[in-house]
């Protein structure tokens, strides 16, 4: 057979579903091998859009999604979702193809060093030299995608390669299981827990596996601990819990930082520092319990005493089976500062103002979002107001990135998104500048018929960096952009738009879009204006010490 057939049976028999991508010279004997196969090939409008779907596919399902590109811009323009992918622990395999290696006649024409320009960027990378290679690479890059902690894996193509005849099978995927923990630090742990006077449990990006959730939801329930998330660990326990205290890396005068301040003890479920630090480690004036699939990298801000390596489902497990409720925690401190978030929380979501507040547009959101909706958010300013208002009930129902923090993935998200889970409500929100970065994907919603709402947060500037500006002191400068008729600009890809003119308005729309199916975009304008007050150490903040 054809190596790209080989190929393609490789990627068949590692459960690949879909392909996103765009075609070029150098991968058109792959897309040829894709067509004759079962896996469905999405054709995106940039290679960065393909990456996102990719890395998102992966982030949902624990499998790595996969991109294609060609040779030269085409894989140059995967470089961002690599990061994405990379940093944000989502297990994604990419696909270029390159020039023929054994005998080229276009010198050195679109040639990069696409393996070297991939390697700070992945977990592997390397160039297939012989057709022969195919079942043991393509193995490989899809082990090292998924195994924790998960992340970006690459392979190269060739022309000449992919057009080699050989006899071969694919590598089946092995059953395996994780390592667990050993029992001396579980006992440790249990020891430095059971010992705490104020302990508080925090949840992190590497604790939202299935598994992992079931027994974190069993823990909470069973020791009866206070629990905090940080952004990409929102939804691991249902956050209308009555132990929940809110989520971190919002700023050092927030309710969760003065519940941190108060703890002796962390519980430290699945984060890493790659994800913007939740608290900062001074000295050893409070223990940290670290758990995770891997041992802690000695940081700065991050040095636990305590470390638990292994399977973290067993380890919660084990952990909750040793510790269970001890009648001298105090946890008085943190009912205090529970009362005052849901106070806060509860502020602001009947605003009538318009521009929207920030907490209406928060509001009304979830109000129209079943429990296994999916909102996938861009990066921008909004997305610190999400983190803290919007409460998820279950994992991966608020996709965030809070790792590399790129702009311009939210719309690719929501297309992975929905052709992940074709049942589910799903919308984008995404800030005016991060939206226009790949807009152009508005055309594969409409063309693959989806039914998702955009929702484009319009403040005509980048709002998030002209806070930051705002609070060094800097006057308004580099800030302000133009956009498009954002209604028309939907209207011309064949989706719908729609501009509010109130915030119930809004609401009522937002309604509609999500249950006349299609492609909906909503232009709203924003009022940030009280940024600093709600989500700094602000007047509120303030008042309730």
């Amino acid at each position: 057979m054809k190596a790209s057939d080989l190929f393609v049976k490789a990627l068949e028999a590692e459960g690949v579903r879909c392909v996103f991508g765009l075609p070029g010279e150098e991968n058109l004997d792959m897309l040829e091998s894709l067509r004759a196969s079962g896996i469905r090939f999405v054709v995106t409008r940039h290679e960065q859009a393909a990456g996102f779907m990719a890395a998102t596919s992966g982030r949902l399902t624990g499998r790595a999604g996969v991109c294609l590109a060609t040779l030269g811009p085409g894989a140059t323009n995967l470089v961002t979702a690599a990061a994405y992918a990379q940093l944000g622990a989502m297990p994604m395999v990419m696909l270029t193809g390159q020039k023929p290696i054994k005998a080229s006649k276009q010198g050195h024409f679109q040639i990069v060093d696409v393996v070297g320009m991939m390697k700070p960027l992945t977990k592997s990378t390397r160039t297939l030299v012989s057709a022969e290679h195919i079942p043991s690479a393509v193995r490989e890059a899809f082990r090292r995608a998924e195994e924790e902690r998960p992340g970006a894996t690459h392979l190269e193509l060739p022309e000449d390669i992919a057009r080699e005849t050989i006899e071969a099978a694919p590598i089946a995927p092995s059953a395996h299981r994780r390592p667990v923990a050993d029992e001396a630090s579980i006992a440790m742990a249990v020891d430095a827990i059971a010992s705490a006077r104020r302990p508080l449990l925090m949840i992190g990006a590497g604790a939202n596996r299935k598994l992992t959730s079931d027994m974190l939801r069993a823990f909470v329930s069973h020791v009866g601990m206070p629990f905090f998330s940080t952004q990409m660990g929102k939804g691991v326990v249902d956050e209308t819990h009555p132990f929940w205290m809110g989520t971190a890396a919002l700023s050092d005068g927030d309710f969760v930082h003065r519940a941190i301040e108060a703890s002796d003890c962390i519980i430290n479920v699945g984060h890493d520092v790659i994800e913007k630090p939740p608290f900062v480690m001074r000295d050893n004036r409070r223990k940290v319990v670290h758990l995770n699939f891997s041992s802690a990298g000695v940081d700065p801000v991050y040095f636990p005493q305590v470390e638990v390596t292994g399977d973290i489902a067993n380890a919660v497990w084990r952990i909750a089976e040793g510790v269970g409720p001890r009648t001298h925690w105090d946890f008085a401190p943190f009912e205090r500062i529970r009362s005052e978030l849901y106070t806060q929380l509860g502020r602001g979501t009947e605003d009538e103002r318009f521009p929207i507040h920030p907490v209406r547009l928060v509001s009304e959101v979830r109000r129209v979002m079943p429990e296994d909706g999916i909102v996938c958010l861009d990066n921008g300013m909004y997305k610190l107001w999400f983190a803290r208002y919007y409460r998820c009930r279950k994992p991966n129902t608020l996709l965030l990135d809070n790792a590399l923090a790129t702009m311009g993935a939210g719309l690719p998200s929501a297309i992975a998104a929905k052709l992940v889970y074709p049942q589910r409500k799903v919308i984008a929100v995404c800030g005016d500048g991060g939206f226009m970065m790949n807009s152009q994907e508005l055309e594969t919603a409409v063309r693959l018929k989806l039914d998702l709402t955009v929702i484009v947060v319009r403040d005509d500037g980048y709002g998030m960096i002209r806070w930051k500006q705002s609070a060094m002191g800097l006057p308004d400068y580099g800030m302000t952009l133009g956009n498009p008729d954002f209604v028309r600009y939907a209207e011309a890809y064949g989706a719908r738009g729609h501009r509010p003119t109130s915030a119930s308005e809004f609401g009522s729309m937002l309604t509609r879009c999500l249950e006349s199916g299609g492609v909906h975009v909503i232009d709203l304008p924003i009022d940030y204006s009280d940024n600093s007050r709600a989500l700094g150490a602000g007047d509120e903040q303030g008042a309730a010490h």
